[in-house]
């Protein structure tokens, strides 16, 4: 099914003199679709958030939000953005604060229900400067929530939380998304990639490099996976003739294969006649995707 598309980026091209931050970078969000922003530091990431919120202007190319210009769709009220940078105004209750963020928008949420999707109903009448830090982050995504908005951008959301909590925090962004809401979040915690994002976008240099789902990710990028086991008496030398093997160790009684091709390794490890026990497999991991596709880094954001 094509989603109807929320953000359209259309070869944009952002530079910074002589540092060209993004580069005729392309790529659409749709409605309800929840997207990952992947890279390396300096890939472009926060500005392309930058350029899609209206704060940054291309030099080539088009960007639609919500079927407008950047600053006509945040003007709008339609866009919701947590970012990096961001204070929170010192003797502010949470309350207080969300009410009056909430009193710009023409169709807010409730106070009630903006401060429940952040997980805030007991911090109410807390002073946010008396907050943990990532209590804050909640309260900077209820702020991003209480115009009700069609487009939710987040940058590094979870880098204040701890597990608890940043899985708390991923549970709130999947009420929120389930009302059609198209969300785009930069991070560099690639498991959380994995487990909330239907597709994974990877930029390099301000260039996309991979689109589509974390597994069609890690396989196009190559990705090598890893199989251990126990096998009393195996021949290293027909361990190492095995289709796609990459490499065989073998220490403390236990093997350690890495494969291109971990089905074929394994269907051709079980009928090689060799004695097979507690094996277990690891899958091609995102971050060797990443670093594949990304290349050496420069400071660009």
């Amino acid at each position: 099914m094509v989603l109807e598309p929320v953000v359209k980026l259309s070869t944009v091209t952002r530079r910074f003199g002589e540092v060209t931050a993004v580069d005729e970078l392309s790529f659409e969000v749709g409605r309800g679709e929840t997207v990952a922003l992947l890279g390396l530091n300096g890939a472009g990431k926060t500005t392309a958030l930058e350029l899609i919120l209206g704060l940054q202007r291309p030099e080539v190319g088009a960007i639609s939000v919500l079927g407008r210009s950047p600053g006509g769709a945040v003007a709008s009220g339609g866009v919701g953005a947590m970012l990096q940078r961001g204070g929170l105004p010192e003797g502010a209750r949470v309350a207080e604060l969300v009410e009056l963020v909430r009193g710009m928008y023409r169709r807010p949420l409730r106070l009630d229900e903006s401060l429940a999707l952040a997980g805030l109903e007991r911090l109410a009448r807390r002073r946010v400067d008396r907050l943990s830090a990532g209590q804050q982050q909640r309260v900077r995504l209820a702020l991003a929530l209480a115009g009700r908005p069609d487009l939710l951008l987040l940058d590094e959301p979870t880098a204040a939380m701890d597990a608890a909590t940043r899985r708390s925090f991923w549970s709130r962004i999947a009420e929120s998304a389930a009302e059609r809401r198209g969300l785009l979040f930069a991070t560099h915690r690639l498991e959380e990639a994995e487990e909330v994002a239907d597709r994974v976008l990877m930029i390099s240099a301000g260039r996309l490099v991979a689109d589509g789902s974390a597994s069609e990710v890690k396989r196009a990028a190559g990705g090598i996976a890893a199989v251990s086991f126990r096998a009393p008496g195996a021949s290293l030398e027909v361990l190492e003739r095995l289709p796609a093997v990459e490499s065989v160790v073998i220490a403390g009684g236990r093997v350690s294969m890495r494969s291109g091709d971990l089905d074929r390794t394994v269907r051709a490890l079980l009928a090689s006649g060799t004695w097979v026990e507690d094996l277990e497999v690891e899958s091609p991991r995102l971050e060797d995707a990443l670093v594949k596709l990304s290349g050496e880094p420069e400071a660009r954001e």
